[in-house]
């Protein structure tokens, strides 16, 4: 199967104003939402497409030869993105998270890596750099990805049976490859790595414990996530989702473990820890345990609109501010006008009406 590569479209330089400043030396200040909720993460999804047609996320049928993706002239640049990243920084953002689609297919990406790497939080610390990947393309990507400033990668994987595998990626990729990756993300100190295992109910709930089994011990967190109802495309039921609840009580029946603090507050994941110092898993809960009231994410879109919701129906359009001659200052409004208007709490909220609603799809706006 061939690989599509995504060309890097450029609209100019970046900026030389310095972090934590606007364009008119004038500080940026930390912003807070509706619920007091600051801006803490930034998710940058670079691309809307995939090489994997997962069936919870880009079903075959749907995201097929004649899907319309974003043009390449709508594209955020690498600079575009990293002065914007900038202003959400000044803002109270401390992470980024490099996500997609498959952020592996945006060409150039560790380019990127590498202007974001340079930017530093309120305090004066890098940045919290990651990126989110299928784990298709890490082998021959690992090494430059580190070496321009990546701090860690979280890697999805569904499944190690090949069958189920091949089955829910719908591209034909083996497992081999992803665990590869994930070999050549540890050598490149890419670690510890996350791993993400979505959780259908009839499909691999029976993979649950072997990837606990496989990944105890390694030093590599696997995060055990619930089916949610994101986008339109994945025809999502409520009776193939697996409670958190239930995969934390099997695993806990051969392999006991115990629960654990967050790192920092509005980390999404629940931690548990193996009792015999075999390491941790996660479990993440957004349908049965909704993490609304703690949730400090901002999203990117490829195309420069600011979602302030996974689950949200629409954005707001940052890119033609950027091009339309906006100062940075005007820009950084925005932004923080943005989110102080944000209510967002859709898993709160979540029934028959929500889910069937129209909603931004994971693959444009990352998971």
């Amino acid at each position: 199967m061939s690989r599509r590569i995504i060309p890097l479209v450029r609209h100019g330089a970046a900026p030389s104003t310095a972090p934590g400043s606007s364009a008119s030396g004038q500080p940026l200040g930390l912003v807070r939402d509706t619920l007091l909720r600051p801006m803490h993460d930034l998710r940058i999804s670079v691309t809307d497409r995939c090489n994997f047609r997962c069936t919870y996320c880009m079903p075959r049928a749907v995201f097929d030869k004649d899907y319309s993706y974003v043009p390449h002239g709508d594209l955020l640049s690498f600079e575009e993105i990293a002065q914007l990243a900038r202003l959400f920084v000044a803002h109270g953002v401390a992470k980024i998270r490099l996500t997609g689609g498959e952020p592996l297919l945006r060409r150039d990406i560790h380019e990127l890596v590498g202007m974001l790497a340079q930017l530093r939080a309120a305090d004066g610390t890098p940045l919290d750099l990651t990126l989110t990947t299928n784990g298709s393309l890490l082998e021959r990507m690992a090494s430059p990805l580190a070496a321009a400033g990546l701090k860690r990668v979280t890697v999805s994987l569904d499944a190690l049976d090949e069958t189920i595998f091949q089955g829910m990626n719908d591209a034909e990729f083996r497992v081999e490859s992803v665990l590869r990756g994930i070999d050549a993300a540890l050598d490149a100190g890419l670690g510890p790595i996350k791993i993400n295992m979505v959780v259908q109910r009839g499909i691999n709930e029976n993979q649950i414990l072997p990837m606990a089994r496989y990944f105890r011990g390694s030093g590599q967190i696997v995060r055990f996530i619930e089916y949610m109802d994101v986008g339109t495309s994945n025809g999502w039921r409520m009776e193939q989702v697996l409670p958190s609840a239930e995969v934390v009580s099997m695993i806990d029946r051969e392999m006991p473990i115990e629960p654990v603090d967050h790192n920092y507050p509005g980390e999404v994941a629940q931690r548990w820890r193996y009792r015999d110092g075999g390491g941790e898993i996660g479990v993440i809960s957004s349908v049965t345990r909704a993490f609304c009231q703690s949730c400090t994410r901002a999203r990117l879109s490829p195309d420069g609109q600011l979602y302030t919701c996974l689950f949200a129906s629409q954005g707001t359009q940052l890119r033609e501010l950027l091009r339309g001659g906006a100062s940075e200052l005007e820009i950084s409004g925005a932004i923080a006008s943005i989110w102080r208007q944000r209510s967002d709490r859709y898993s709160e909220l979540r029934g028959a009406a929500t889910a069937s609603r129209d909603k931004v799809e994971m693959s444009y706006i990352g998971g």
